[in-house]
């Protein structure tokens, strides 16, 4: 089994932000595979505070989960689905924006600190690992000279 996480803000005000990219990658990939994974429709979670669409593939479920609360609090409900689905955080993976990484590009890495993100940090601290998978969604502007 393994949970997705992404990370975002609730409300509408955040919906269409960069700050919001997990949200909208698990959105996406929940709508564009439908057919694929058999997704089941977006539910409230009140033991996850969590928004879950459950799925599966290959004979593995997976959980994608987003989180009711703000971003900087992720780690709660995280915790509240790993322990739920007594998974280990190695089944985990964290889809969120990376303001260090240019628009559009991706990287994935696994078991690396939080890099300064604060829901990266609140799932770290609420685990007591970093030992899971971070999917990096850059936000950067393309102009940005490093």
């Amino acid at each position: 089994m393994k949970l997705v996480v992404g990370l975002g803000n609730p409300g509408k005000q955040y919906a269409k932000t960069r700050h919001n990219v997990g949200f909208m990658v698990l959105d996406e990939f929940q709508e564009s595979t439908t057919k694929e994974y058999n997704w089941s429709k977006w539910e409230v979670s009140k033991k996850c505070n969590a928004e879950i669409s459950q799925g599966n593939k290959d004979g593995e479920k997976i959980i994608l989960l987003k989180p009711l609360t703000y971003m900087n609090d992720s780690g709660v409900p995280t915790q509240l689905a790993i322990n739920f689905y007594k998974l280990k955080p190695a089944d985990l993976i964290i889809v969120h924006d990376d303001k260090d990484i240019a628009l559009g590009e991706i990287k994935m890495q696994t078991d690396r600190g939080h890099a300064g993100h604060n829901g990266v940090r609140s799932i770290v601290d609420s685990l007591s690992t970093q030992n899971f998978t971070r999917l990096r969604i850059g936000i950067a502007s393309t102009d940005t000279k490093r």
